[in-house]
Order: structure tokens, then C-alpha cells, then sequence
């Protein structure tokens, strides 16, 4: 297997499984009487754990002010749109299968950011991603009313 296609796979095919179940299991915490900041501990005692194995394995354990301040932003953005999640779940009784299509839509936020924070856009084919582009958004629109 080449490396663009095992890329793909190993970053793109297997995390979109592994999120997806990942989607289920906040509902699945939360119908067993986990609350939203217990369930932040619980998951954050478990990525600490996760973060030091991967520092043993990899032996990358150095951590500069530049990398630490984005570490911490990037747990922040996603403990915030976590959170919104989860009180969507929990206390408005939201259907899982209908916010998780409109949450993955940061799809078009993340090829929008980085085609201008990393000038991607020199790489991008503009015709597919515009109709990719569409089809997401369509997509997630009916599977929220559905």
C-alpha cells in the first residue's frame, strides 16, 4: 500500500468510524447519569493517560510554549463544541442521529481554514469542492429533518 492511500485510511477511514462511535457513546454516557463535567474528567483522565503512552512509544515528550498554547486552544475548541453537544443531548433530548450530520459540517470549516491558513488553495480542484461542498450541506439538511 502506497503512502497517500494508507494516509487516507489510517487518518481519514478508520477516525471516521472510530468519531462515529464516538457520537454514540456521549448519548450512551449521558442516559447512564454521566454529567457534562464528570464526562469531561472521565474522557480528559483518559486522553492524559493515552497522551503519556503515546510520549513512552513515540519518545516525542518536549513540549515548546508555541506547541503547548495550541495544544491547549485545540482542547478548548473542542471541549466547547463538545459540550454543546452534549447539553443538546441532555437537556433538550436531541437525536444524535440528527445533530451528529450537522456537526460534521465543520468539514466545510476545516477545507475553508486551511486552503487559507496553510494555502491549500493552490492545491485544491475548485469544481469538485464546490459540488462536495453542496452535497454536504444538502446531505446534512436532510438527515436533520429526517
Amino acid at each position: 500500500m502506497n503512502s497517500p492511500i494508507a494516509g487516507i485510511i489510517i487518518g481519514g477511514v478508520i477516525p471516521a468510524l472510530v468519531f462515529g462511535v464516538f457520537g454514540v457513546l456521549q448519548k450512551v454516557c449521558l442516559r447512564a447519569g454521566l454529567g457534562i463535567g464528570p464526562f469531561f474528567v472521565t474522557m480528559g483522565g483518559t486522553v492524559a493517560l493515552v497522551g503519556l503512552l503515546c510520549c513512552l512509544l513515540t519518545g516525542r515528550n518536549t513540549v515548546t510554549a508555541a506547541a503547548g498554547l495550541s495544544g491547549i486552544g485545540t482542547g478548548l475548541v473542542w471541549s466547547l463544541g463538545t459540550g454543546l453537544v452534549l447539553l443538546a443531548l441532555g437537556r433538550f433530548g436531541a437525536s444524535v442521529s440528527q445533530l451528529a450530520p450537522l456537526y460534521n459540517t465543520n468539514t466545510l470549516v476545516v477545507v475553508l481554514l486551511g486552503m487559507f491558513i496553510f494555502s491549500e488553495w493552490k492545491q485544491v480542484h475548485p469544481v469538485p469542492l464546490v459540488i462536495g461542498a453542496g452535497l454536504i450541506v444538502l446531505g446534512a439538511a436532510l438527515v436533520a429533518r429526517a
